[in-house]
């Protein structure tokens, strides 16, 4: 007869998420983007010391806007901020709403 060896038990670490009133703020912004031809895509990603929200405008590249939420940095600089697509830190705050607000300025229209 085989032996039969039990699974390991692997401690999974929590991992940070948006809640759903979070993303309904995102998905809020996101479906603005898309209506106005900026957008086309989206991936969450969920990790143990951050959340992330990329958006794209064509889903062969990197993102052009990234929504990050990390909860160590509540105190310092706040938990939520916006990147740009070279990484740059267009926004910073401690509430999402004020942070997300960066994209009702006019220098995310399309110049045609």
């Amino acid at each position: 007869m085989t032996q039969i060896t039990p699974l390991k038990k692997t401690s999974r670490k929590p991992k940070i998420a948006f809640q759903r009133n979070e993303m309904s703020l995102i998905l809020d912004v996101y479906g603005r983007l898309v209506m106005s031809g900026q957008a086309k895509d989206y991936a969450i990603g969920a990790y143990k010391d951050q959340a992330v929200f990329a958006i794209f405008r064509r889903h062969a590249e990197t993102p052009n806007w990234t929504v990050v939420k990390t909860p160590a940095l509540a105190r310092m600089q706040g938990a939520y901020s916006v990147l740009g697509a070279q990484g740059q830190v267009l926004k910073r705050g401690r509430e999402l709403k004020q942070v997300l607000a960066v994209f009702e300025t006019r220098k995310f229209e399309n110049v045609r």
